[in-house]
């Protein structure tokens, strides 16, 4: 990029373009970076409607006036939430932390210091609100996936129930992260030796997860019954996007009658906790629950014991 030059506003995109390759080439997680070039597009919108038109103009005045800003924004994503979750500021902030480096490390030597600002979590509290599904409810869900779509033609109606199958397959089953689920190609899965290869996980970790008999039927009647007939680039494993699938699992609580099902809400990730709780509770070791979930320490799984204890 060379030296950072007196840029006027309309120049921030080229900033933020350079800063997304930065990033990149420093190897970040592909997950990372989408959350940090969302967080940068908010950042710099901000600046602009204060009149800050120049990234030389950025002091940690400015970065702190934007963290007490997310605290009190209500959040754009999800309208039932009143402000942006403690995560996603911290996650803001360690975007602004970075562009900080950027900045200095490009030739801005009046870069602000990054703040390294941080909300602490309350762990018990974030468990207390977790809602995983029961074992009960779990197949009570997977049993109304024939009922989603009623509206819709056949063939169109069909893959888009496939597609709800496979989510639970793969997040509940295999009790993958939906940016893991996201990445999956059809290469990644193993029939022979019943697994599926998760690429640049958390923390960018690899790791092979094992598929019993149920999910590996699952995924082989969609990728050679479903998929199959549908033309689309690339190789990704999911047809449809994040924001689809996601409109899948409205669709599928929507349809269900049972009262306490509607009363949690049914995203990837509870379907990830949903599957550790159960094994907990069948059972199994938590460091094989740890390895099964790819957790780097043992602390991160230890959640599930006081989930089940609630």
């Amino acid at each position: 990029m060379g030296k950072i030059r007196e840029l006027k506003a309309e120049h921030y995109a080229a900033i933020h373009a350079e800063y997304i390759k930065w990033l990149n080439t420093l190897g970040f997680a592909k997950c990372t970076v989408t959350n940090f070039d969302r967080a940068m597009k908010d950042f710099f919108e901000w600046l602009e409607n204060r009149n800050i038109l120049s990234i030389t103009q950025l002091t940690n005045k400015h970065i702190s006036d934007y963290y007490e800003h997310m605290q009190t924004r209500p959040n754009r994503k999800y309208t039932y939430r009143a402000g942006i979750s403690a995560t996603q500021i911290n996650q803001n902030t360690d975007a602004i932390n970075k562009l900080c480096e950027f900045l200095y490390q490009n030739g801005m030597n009046n870069a602000p210091i990054p703040p390294n600002f941080r909300i602490k979590i309350d762990e018990h509290t974030r468990i207390r609100k977790l809602q995983p599904f029961t074992q009960e409810e779990i197949k009570e869900l997977y049993g109304c996936i024939d009922l989603t779509y009623n509206n819709l033609k056949y063939e169109t109606r069909e893959l888009k129930q496939e597609q709800i199958r496979l989510v639970f397959a793969l997040h509940y089953g295999c009790g993958l992260r939906m940016s893991e689920g996201q990445k999956l190609t059809i290469q990644d899965v193993d029939f022979e030796k019943k697994t599926v290869f998760v690429r640049q996980g958390k923390n960018y970790k690899d790791r092979i997860v094992p598929m019993n008999d149920g999910v590996c039927k699952i995924v082989e009647n969609y990728i050679y019954n479903y998929r199959k007939c549908y033309k689309t680039a690339g190789n990704r494993l999911f047809i449809n996007k994040q924001m689809s699938l996601m409109r899948g699992l409205k669709e599928l609580q929507r349809v269900c009658d049972n009262p306490q099902i509607k009363e949690k809400r049914l995203y990837f990730h509870i379907l990830r906790h949903s599957i550790a709780t159960h094994l907990l509770q069948n059972g199994m070791k938590i460091e094989n629950i740890a390895l099964f979930l790819g957790h780097s320490t043992l602390e991160s799984t230890q959640i599930y014991t006081h989930l089940i204890n609630i």
